[in-house]
């Protein structure tokens, strides 16, 4: 009986019933904000109310706006009665602001990170990371959207009033029980939500309006199209603008991912349009298509009774009134310029492979799942990245099922998925990519520039969430290629000029060995020194990147030499 309900739940949708009006969050804005993780019940369908949680109300949480450049303090209180973290995902902050794992808000606690917005506008969201328990605190309801602004995105013509002709829209797939409780880690996740409302329908005018798309499921990939194939034009990706907006009738989007897309509705007054998942176009081994898995025998204990699975399905309903006053009616040309960074500049390439914990067609599919045959440790550091790096990442996924890949503290380029040249729509700034199953292979550029700290690490993990919180998850530090901090959090030693020509000097040596060391390894140069101050004369060196390695009786510091 439980299943047959949950199936029925799952058909209306698909029927273009839409009952309700989409619920457009409420915003905050200015230089000190305030959330509160709380307890709450909402009403999904008629007669019932379902536990939640939410920031500063029942379930989700406001939409923060942030201008670029300017500083932001954030006091965030967990009301609830188990510890909780905060995630500005995708924004670009310091690790001890970053809200992951290792930043515990214990119960009635009140963390209050601050720090300069350094985004480009775009869509950006909030949300839990607590180990282990991320799934749980999303699924419940805790996240919230953020919009950076700035001067760029200002100078163009785009729909910018919120909530009129511009709209965040939070798609997430949902489970519930028999008493309309929500369900975490099963594939019955039958049933489809917008900002939290189901069967929802938005009223908007007869114009060129903005949707913020957020995919906020715990595994769901969508394959977004119009009713009768018709154009939209993506202008954002996850961290800023593109070049030039990008004409689509599909749009793919995993979990974590945000685009935004301009609809032209001038002809439509007085009609509907229905934003549409085409996941019957999904290629086995995505989560919603036919199979989980590629292979046919590889699948997700109650994933073929859910009736989305390989099916097109109603995700939200457009009822198109009037144009509003002074409406924007033209899609633009152009948008902004992008700048990845020169593949000449990168100073290493990191490999990295998804592989399931164990072989076989359900460990293949279902995990838990490993990143370079490891699950989270959160006493591992897997990779030492000095600051300023450039780097290339090439993720290598040997499992039979696509996994989302997000990375903390940068946006990064896409050079290549499988060997070709990313789509347009997927040449701006980015910090989700979906990687194709069976040894599928992306590959991206990305620079660790402006926050260093040693004890504090950002995480890179799968952001389907019952595979983040099964272990499918690592993390890394930057440290400073000039300054390196001893154990009492005082800086202990310096190195000057850097970039250097000919003479570096290190200042505030103990007794130490000095290495030279090239991008390849090799060691170059080693010299003992008993002085507090040393110097190297590299005017015989290549230009190019070098590391020194300084080695005392108590540590081994390592620092990124560019050499001119």
């Amino acid at each position: 009986m439980k299943n047959l309900i949950l199936f029925l739940l799952g058909l209306l949708p698909l029927f273009g019933i839409c009952q309700n009006p989409l619920i457009i969050p409420d915003t905050l804005s200015g230089d000190t904000l305030n959330l509160t993780l709380q307890n709450g019940q909402f009403s999904f369908f008629s007669g019932s109310q379902t536990n939640t949680i939410g920031y500063n109300q029942d379930i989700l949480g406001p939409t923060l706006f942030l201008e670029k450049n300017k500083e932001i303090t954030i006091h965030v209180t967990n009301s609830l009665n188990a510890p909780t973290t905060l995630h500005w995902h995708g924004l670009h902050v310091s690790s001890e602001n970053d809200g992951g794992p290792h930043t515990v808000i214990l119960p009635r606690q009140v963390w209050s990170p601050s720090f300069i917005v350094k985004d480009f506008a775009a869509t950006y969201w909030y949300h839990p990371h607590l180990h282990e328990h991320t799934e749980e605190q999303v699924t419940l309801g805790a996240a919230g959207f953020i919009i950076v602004r700035d001067s760029q995105e200002a100078s163009l013509n785009l729909p910018r009033s919120y909530g009129k002709d511009d709209f965040p829209v939070v798609i997430q797939s949902r489970a519930f029980d028999a008493n309309k409780q929500l369900v975490m880690a099963t594939a019955l996740d039958t049933a489809i939500l917008c900002n939290a409302t189901y069967d929802a329908f938005l009223a908007v005018p007869a114009q060129v309006i903005r949707l913020r798309l957020l995919n906020g499921s715990t595994e769901r990939i969508y394959n977004l199209g119009f009713q009768g194939n018709r154009t939209f034009h993506q202008i954002a990706s996850d961290g800023s603008l593109l070049a030039a907006p990008v004409s689509l009738t599909r749009l793919r989007l995993a979990p974590g991912e945000r685009a935004e897309i301009l609809l032209n509705l001038n002809s439509l007054q007085g009609q509907s349009l229905n934003l549409l998942s085409f996941n019957s176009e999904l290629p086995n081994g995505y989560y919603g298509a036919t199979r989980p898995g590629v292979m046919p025998v590889a699948t997700i204990p109650g994933y073929t009774n859910n009736p989305l699975n390989g099916s097109d399905f109603q995700v939200l309903q457009l009822q198109v009134g009037q144009a509003s006053l002074n409406p924007v009616l033209t899609i633009p040309t152009t948008l902004i310029t992008q700048n990845p960074y020169p593949v000449a500049q990168a100073a290493i390439t990191r490999n990295l492979t998804f592989q399931p914990d164990q072989m076989g067609p359900t460990g293949m599919v279902n995990g838990p799942f490993q990143i370079n045959g490891r699950s989270y440790d959160s006493s591992f550091i897997d990779y030492r990245i000095p600051i300023d790096q450039v780097e290339i990442w090439e993720i290598q996924n040997s499992t039979a099922i696509a996994h989302p890949f997000h990375i903390h503290d940068v946006q990064f380029y896409l050079l290549d998925i499988d060997g070709a040249t990313p789509p347009a729509n997927m040449q701006g700034r980015k910090d989700v990519v979906l990687v194709p199953p069976m040894g599928g292979t992306v590959r991206f550029i990305t620079k660790f520039d402006d926050f260093a700290n040693d004890k504090v690490p950002y995480m890179f993990h799968c952001h389907m969430l019952s595979h983040e919180d099964d272990g499918m998850m690592g993390q890394f530090v930057v440290f400073d290629n000039s300054i390196a901090i001893d154990e009492t959090g005082d800086i202990s030693i310096s190195m000057y000029p850097n970039p250097v020509q000919e003479q570096l000097t290190i200042e505030g040596l103990v007794p130490s060995t000095l290495e030279l060391i090239n991008i390849s390894g090799q060691i170059l140069l080693i010299k003992k020194t008993t002085n507090s101050q040393e110097q190297l004369n590299l005017k015989d060196y290549a230009p190019g990147v070098y590391y020194l390695k300084i080695r005392t009786n108590d540590s081994v510091l390592i620092y990124k030499v560019l050499k001119k």
